[in-house]
């Protein structure tokens, strides 16, 4: 979704609502190490308070994962807030802010990427989970194996 933001911009007080889904495939081409079980939903609000433009929005979507202790397939819901403030220009480069230059923004590829920062590296079906048997493979959340 490209959000114009020109009318933004020049009228304090002005706000504009975003909500909409970004298909599992385009999530996908961006983050093709993840397998998306659902769109990601996104709603938000941009609003100018006194000349400055905070972007507020959530993204909330469905992962497919596979257990890194026991292999075992399941599906994890997550729901992340973010916040940014969006300028026209900047005299020195400054990551606290997305430069809007031509008065729009692709609300798509920056919720993608602030969710990708703020996926888990170590994926567990649960907190406790076993894991696997390293001599036999027997999965130890739905039994203890017969080795010695």
């Amino acid at each position: 979704m490209i959000l114009q933001l020109k009318q933004l911009f020049d009228i304090p007080g002005e706000t504009q609502d975003i909500s909409f889904d970004i298909p599992p495939q385009e999530a996908e081409k961006a983050a093709p190490d993840w397998k998306f079980a659902s769109p990601v939903t996104v709603g938000g609000r941009a609003e100018n308070r006194a000349g400055v433009v905070t972007l507020r929005f959530r993204c909330t979507f469905k992962l497919a994962h596979q257990c890194d202790r026991c292999l075992t397939g399941f599906d994890r819901e997550y729901c992340y807030d973010f916040s940014h403030t969006l300028v026209r220009s900047l005299n020195t480069p400054n990551d606290d802010y997305i430069v809007c230059g031509d008065n729009t923004l692709d609300v798509n590829e920056l919720a993608i990427s602030d969710l990708l920062l703020q996926l888990p590296t170590k994926i567990l079906c649960r907190e406790d989970c076993k894991g696997l048997c390293y001599v036999c493979g027997q999965n130890l959340n739905e039994g203890e194996c017969n080795c010695p």
